[in-house]
């Protein structure tokens, strides 16, 4: 059994894996040594761990730990070996959970072309081909980014939020933000997607993040929403460095 934890910008996500399945999935704003300590107790069948971080400098303790209670723990980033090639021109600027989503593609839809969408504070657009490579990918701001920018950079409109409800033309200053951030971010996705299935046979699509769910169901396309692809990715890390 592993634990892979992945911590985010806004939170802490940390999956329980047992014969390559999230059997557990955990999610905390912050992740302190007494919140894992009483996981660790409440899995005690957990031998392995796997930890990405955007908070390198802060999060010693939680390393420290995990080093300390199991057998076999990795801190994946730039250097890690990794079952997928890597394409990307710079991979020590590549973001981990990045090339960890890539993986968890790979392992899920072996030999297919596959996009990965994720969506979080920013909306990241990957690709790895057939082949088992990756690709690369682009970078754009996630909802909650728009939304904000919107509010922050002018002096009238208001910070909205996603809500759930269809709006094409807004009647009001709200509902045309929302509009304005949903449909963009709609009309943005189905336009890579009808890109990269012109160039690639039997593209597959994955959406994954905080709000994977909700534009999934806006966007119509086949597409299979998962909010644990970077933990299948991290295990299947952490799984074939242990060979």
């Amino acid at each position: 059994m592993n634990l892979a934890i992945d911590i985010g910008n806004t939170c802490a996500k940390l999956a329980v894996i047992e014969n390559g399945q999230v059997v557990d999935f955990f999610k905390t704003d912050t992740l302190s040594e007494v919140y894992l300590e009483q996981l660790l107790e409440n899995f005690p069948d957990i031998t392995g761990a796997i930890l990405i971080s955007v908070h390198e400098d802060s999060d010693a303790p939680i390393e420290a730990l995990l080093r300390r209670r199991l057998g076999r723990f990795i801190r994946f980033g730039h250097g890690v070996p990794v079952p997928i090639r890597n394409g990307y021109a710079t991979p020590d600027t590549l973001g981990a959970d990045r090339l960890a989503a890539a993986v968890g593609a790979a392992t899920l839809y072996p030999g297919n072309n596959v996009l990965i969408v994720d969506f979080g504070t920013a909306i990241t657009f990957d690709f790895v081909s057939a082949e088992g490579e990756f690709l690369g990918g682009n970078i754009s701001p996630g909802a909650a980014t728009r939304f904000r920018a919107l509010h922050h950079f002018t002096r009238k409109l208001p910070l909205c939020e996603l809500i759930d409800r269809e709006v094409f033309m807004g009647r009001d200053t709200v509902s045309a933000i929302e509009g304005g951030v949903v449909n963009g971010i709609v009309y943005e996705v189905e336009g890579y997607i009808r890109d990269l299935e012109r160039k690639y046979d039997g593209l597959r699509i994955i959406f994954t993040g905080g709000d994977s769910n909700f534009f999934a169901k806006r966007v119509k396309k086949p597409i299979f929403a998962t909010y644990d692809l970077v933990a299948y990715g991290l295990n299947r890390i952490l799984e074939y460095n242990a060979k």
